[in-house]
This record gives structure tokens, C-alpha cells and sequence, in this order.
């Protein structure tokens, strides 16, 4: 079901990891971001359009991440873009039969056989120094860092005030780097941290890939001041009292904890030289 956060902007929930779908209506239809997770609630995303008159004239994926470059069918055969880096990251998942053998068979067990492939990473480059979306409806500027991924972007819809975070700003999820392949991750993160924070000054109603809708004033800087504390911490080895792990968790998101412990062992590493 479409929940309406500001004039023409629409999220929809998917129960996987509260992953957020968001829906902006335009002239002549919507623009997609980040449809998923099942089957079945793919069809709901289209029924809902489908009810509201409106047909999808784009898409986009916010990065590579198997969870953010999904479709289905019934959304159509408009373009869905993504950063220049990110579709080179997705087109070479695609060209490689294990890589999407292993994304298919290692999808968590309560969706697994759940999630639609056929049309998995079929995405576009924005056109060379793109810094909008190219389509006819409320301008949505591109806002491309390297912080959890490569070619990561959020998108501002700037004239409602909503910014559509990606993998960042999560109120369950802690911030999660690029520790295996980024050269520096902690820098590309906090990076990333400072673009956003540089328009948080217009953003109303902030969308995180995953968790709650940020509609409170300043919703958008407490985020933000959160996930780079938590990124200050675990780049000096701490981290573990950030308010999403650990007992304070929220329930049913302790595994979150693990996610944390991950982190600090890879970067442990990384100083080490190991």
C-alpha cells in the first residue's frame, strides 16, 4: 500500500528489512525508486499505480546492491537509471552466471524463491554530468557518493522536500561501509555524510532504504549526526553503543549487532595489514 509522505511522493513498503519503495508522481507518470522485494509485493507497487492512474515513465536505482535494482513486468519498459559507477557494478553481476546464481541462491530464506530475477540490474547510466534525473516531473537532483557502495546516490526531490537516502539515515540499520573493496571507506562514508548534510537545510521528510520514514523537523541532521557518530566511533575502534545495536535495539533487530561486529573486525584488520 502507497503511503503519501509529501505532494506527490509515495512510499511503499516492502516487509523485508522495512525496505522502502518511493513513487513521485509527474505529468504524464511516476517515477520508481528502489521497487521491491517480492513478487507479490511488486504487484501490489503496480496495483496501487495501477489505481491511481499512473503509468511508470522512470525508474532509478539508488545502487547496486541486489535489494535496489529489482523490477517487475507490470512496471513497464520505461528507463530505469542508475549512477554511471553503479550500473558498471550491476552490468558486471550480470555478465558473470555465478555471481547471479550465488545473489539467487543466497537471498534470506523467509523470500527466498520470492524475488523476481528476470530483470534484475537492468538499468542505464545517467547521461555524462547528469546532475538531475531525466524526466518531466518535479526535479529530482542526483547526489553521488561512495560511501556505502560504489555509484551510491540519494536523491533530493526539491521542490517537496524529500530525500530519498538509499543504504544511509536508517533509524535500524547502522551505517554500512564498503570495507571489503572501498580503499577508504570510512572517508568515503563520512563523504558522503557531508553532501547530504549540505542540503539537509531543505529536506522536510527524509526515506531510507530501510526503516522509518524521517518526517519530524530535523529529522534529516539528527540522522545524519548519528550515523557519522556511529562512523567516528567504529573508525576508532568503538561504535558498539550506538542506540540500533545491542540491547537497544529495537526487537526483532538484534542480528543488526552482527552486522557492527563485522565491520569492526574487517577494519580491525585493515589497520593491521591483514
Amino acid at each position: 500500500m502507497l503511503e503519501q509522505v509529501a505532494e506527490g511522493v509515495h512510499v511503499h513498503r516492502s516487509a523485508f528489512v522495512r525496505s522502502n519503495a518511493v513513487v513521485v508522481q509527474g505529468p504524464s507518470g511516476a517515477l520508481v525508486v528502489d521497487p521491491g522485494i517480492t513478487g507479490a509485493e511488486l504487484e501490489c507497487l503496480a496495483d496501487d499505480l495501477d489505481a491511481m492512474g499512473l503509468a511508470v515513465v522512470a525508474g532509478f536505482a539508488t545502487h547496486p546492491d541486489w535489494d535496489h535494482v529489482l523490477w517487475h513486468p507490470r512496471l513497464g519498459t520505461a528507463p530505469r537509471y542508475a549512477t554511471a559507477a553503479a550500473t558498471a557494478k550491476v552490468r558486471e553481476q550480470r555478465a558473470d552466471p555465478e555471481t547471479m546464481a550465488r545473489v539467487a541462491d543466497h537471498l534470506p530464506p523467509e523470500i527466498h524463491g520470492q524475488v523476481p530475477m528476470d530483470l534484475y540490474g537492468l538499468v542505464t547510466g545517467l547521461p555524462d554530468g547528469a546532475t538531475h534525473i531525466p524526466w518531466d516531473g518535479p526535479r529530482v537532483r542526483v547526489l553521488e557518493h561512495r560511501g556505502h557502495a560504489p555509484g551510491h546516490a540519494a536523491l533530493l526531490v526539491e521542490d517537496r522536500g524529500v530525500l530519498v537516502a538509499g543504504d544511509m539515515l536508517s533509524d535500524v540499520f547502522v551505517p554500512m561501509l564498503d570495507v571489503e573493496d572501498a580503499a577508504e571507506p570510512v572517508e568515503d562514508y563520512l563523504a558522503g555524510l557531508r553532501l547530504l548534510e549540505e542540503e539537509a537545510g531543505d529536506v522536510d521528510v527524509v526515506v531510507p532504504g530501510h526503516g522509518s520514514i524521517g518526517a519530524a523537523a530535523g529529522a534529516a541532521r539528527a540522522r545524519i549526526e548519528l550515523d557519522r557518530a556511529y562512523v567516528l566511533a567504529l573508525r576508532d575502534g568503538g561504535g558498539a553503543d550506538d542506540p540500533r545495536i545491542g540491547p537497544s535495539a529495537e526487537p526483532g533487530w538484534e542480528w543488526v549487532t552482527g552486522i557492527h561486529e563485522w565491520q569492526a573486525e574487517r577494519l580491525a584488520a585493515r589497520r593491521d595489514g591483514v
